[in-house]
């Protein structure tokens, strides 16, 4: 037979006492609030960054511009005179569903024809084209309230800020369609959800510049067009890129028709 353990436990009633004790105790609470702060501090900075960046994120993908179609336009001396290229592009230009608001201030709008390239700024944008450190870069005689003068100049006019170079390969104009909060004007070009503007482009060709045709449209230019660089002759493959300061970039590409006819004004897009 197995004799019988007998278990017993040992009473201890002794403890750490003493300043050494005291000292370790502290230094440990110490170091649990400094690093629950670090971590609180860490965790508000990576949320602010998160929200920051889920902003821009958003901001890049929603916002942009939709082009709903192009006309071009052909300089005239009558009805029966007609260039033979295109010397006006007219896009009809509004915002994607669920967009941000586009300053078309800052839009840049690329145009080649295969050819020429131009990249173009809005008309009253100060800073783009300007000598160094001055505001002098819109367009010449820009008017902040009559979108009509502003077409007539982008056509026939130049403008004089680091250098003299024609406006019609420079920069492009705008005029509203629909604006039910009347926040869009020619000197705050502001988009919102809703505004349909329409953007002019200048096409002229050096033919068309030579010819001394007296209107575009209903615009007189019997001051003289001023060549855009471009030549939109029948069959004419042209590429179009809005870029807008932020948000998605948009295109648009066209083939000129294989003959204008006796049309003054010619559907291009889509």
């Amino acid at each position: 037979m197995k004799a019988n353990k007998i278990f017993s436990m040992k009473k201890d009633t002794n403890a750490q006492v003493g300043i050494g004790t005291l000292i370790i105790f502290i230094a440990m609470v110490l170091v649990a609030a400094v690093a629950a702060a670090v971590l609180i501090q860490t965790s508000g900075t990576l949320q602010q960054k998160a929200q920051s960046t889920g902003k821009q994120a958003t901001q890049e993908v929603s916002s942009n511009l939709i082009v709903k179609n192009i006309e071009g336009v052909r300089a005239k001396n009558s009805s029966v005179v007609l260039s033979s290229t295109i010397d006006l592009l007219r896009l009809k230009v509004g915002l994607n569903v669920g967009s941000q608001s586009v300053d078309v201030n800052q839009v840049v709008i690329s145009i080649t024809d295969g050819t020429t390239a131009n990249n173009l700024v809005y008309a009253g944008n100060q800073k783009s084209y300007a000598s160094v450190g001055s505001s002098n870069g819109a367009m010449g005689s820009f008017s902040s309230t009559d979108s009509a003068a502003n077409l007539q100049k982008l056509l026939t006019g130049t403008t004089a800020a680091s250098s003299t170079f024609n406006n019609s390969d420079h920069y492009f104009t705008v005029d509203k369609i629909r604006d039910e909060d009347a926040s869009f004007s020619q000197s705050n070009p502001v988009m919102n959800t809703g505004d349909l503007i329409n953007v002019y482009i200048a096409t002229t060709s050096p033919s068309a510049a030579s010819a001394k045709y007296t209107s575009v449209g209903t615009t007189d230019t019997s001051a003289g067009l001023k060549t855009a660089g471009l030549n939109l002759v029948p069959r004419t493959v042209v590429n179009i890129i809005l870029t807008p300061e932020s948000g998605v970039v948009t295109n648009a590409d066209f083939v000129t028709p294989s003959s204008y006819g006796v049309k003054e004004t010619v559907q291009l897009y889509p």
